[in-house]
């Protein structure tokens, strides 16, 4: 598994061991802290812009997790593609017979109406798809769960806004799914025996973004008019935004620059050949209730829903600075001489 430390491997890798797997997961920095199921893994250094080790990490491997994605900074498509390449070469090189891929919903629009950010999935998509590998990607829009960098944002803006401002370009529909949701469909694809194709994964819920943001904070407790607000160029909603939250910028910006578009599954096909038979996806209000919910003593005993000690610093609602001084910190990157 590639990616195990980030948010989706973090809480993949304990699954897939309760399942009865063994797992390998990679890392690029072996001086890290273990996550508190590292001693039940192997382990072993992997750059994914290095050939050799990447294609060392998938000697003997029956299937690959990939969960890499760049979010942000110049180069993050050039980046994608490198990596991509080397898994591919990887795969065909040391016979890997499957290949798992979590990607992003796909918006039904022309190719040039695409942000960056989806455009890059796709072509990783497309570099997987031809290795000899069965590939299953799972296409996924916003993910619901405490660490969830949709998710996070939802909660840190609900929080720190008292007035929700919703450009009309953004008031667009999505179909949210619980991580426990797609943390099953991944775990299924381990045994899809047909042929190489991708999935859309999205939860029992179809709603407009502001709805989506209204949920939220009804559910939360929290009283938050919402005003449209039109011609709101999408750069500076991304700087607003990630200059409010304590989720990376990059990574805020690549994901407002999808908002414009509807954000929805095309088929759910998922539901029948992924999950486990008489499995339920989990609704909005479930979910909020879940991710909001105090965090387990023991991390063995944590709902994947819910905060895990290996999630970023940013997650579990950010830091404690006041309001005030995360607006006017915004402001004044959007307004350099405020």
């Amino acid at each position: 598994m590639t990616g195990a430390t980030g948010y989706v491997g973090g809480r993949l890798v304990p699954l897939l061991l309760e399942r009865g797997h063994d797992v390998r997961t990679t890392t690029s920095n072996p001086d890290r802290e273990p996550a508190w199921w590292g001693h039940r893994v192997e382990t072993v250094v992997m750059d994914a812009l290095d050939a050799e080790q990447v294609a060392a990490a998938c000697h003997g491997v029956d299937a690959v997790y990939y969960l890499i994605h760049g979010m942000g900074g110049d180069d993050f498509a050039q980046t994608d593609r490198a990596a991509a390449n080397n898994l591919a070469d990887a795969v065909r090189a040391q016979g890997v017979p499957r290949v798992v891929y979590l990607s992003g919903v796909v918006p039904d629009v022309s190719d040039d109406e695409l942000s960056e950010h989806i455009e890059s999935r796709r072509e990783v998509e497309r570099i997987l798809a031809e290795s000899p590998a069965l590939v299953v990607v799972l296409r996924a829009a916003v993910l619901l769960g405490s660490g969830s960098t949709s998710f996070e944002i939802i909660r840190q803006v609900s929080k720190r806004l008292p007035v929700h401002t919703v450009p009309t370009w953004m008031d667009s529909m999505v179909q949210p799914i619980a991580v426990v949701d797609v943390l099953e469909a991944l775990v299924g694809a381990l045994d899809y025996s047909g042929p190489s194709r991708h999935f859309d994964v999205g939860g029992p819920d179809r709603l407009r973004y502001g709805a989506l943001l209204e949920a939220y904070t009804a559910h939360a407790g929290l009283a938050r008019p919402q005003v449209d607000v039109p011609l709101l160029p999408t750069a500076l909603v991304g700087t607003l935004v990630g200059s409010l939250t304590d989720v990376p910028r990059p990574t805020v910006e690549a994901l407002v620059e999808s908002l414009r578009h509807d954000m929805v599954a095309a088929d759910d096909d998922f539901a029948a050949l992924l999950l486990p038979p008489a499995h339920s996806l989990v609704g909005l209000d479930e979910a909020f209730g879940r991710s909001l919910a105090p965090p387990a003593t023991r991390p063995e005993d944590a709902d994947p829903m819910g905060p895990l000690p290996q999630d970023p610093s940013w997650a579990s609602g950010g830091d404690d600075r006041p309001v005030l001084a995360k607006v006017v910190d915004a402001v004044k990157d959007v307004l350099p001489d405020a």
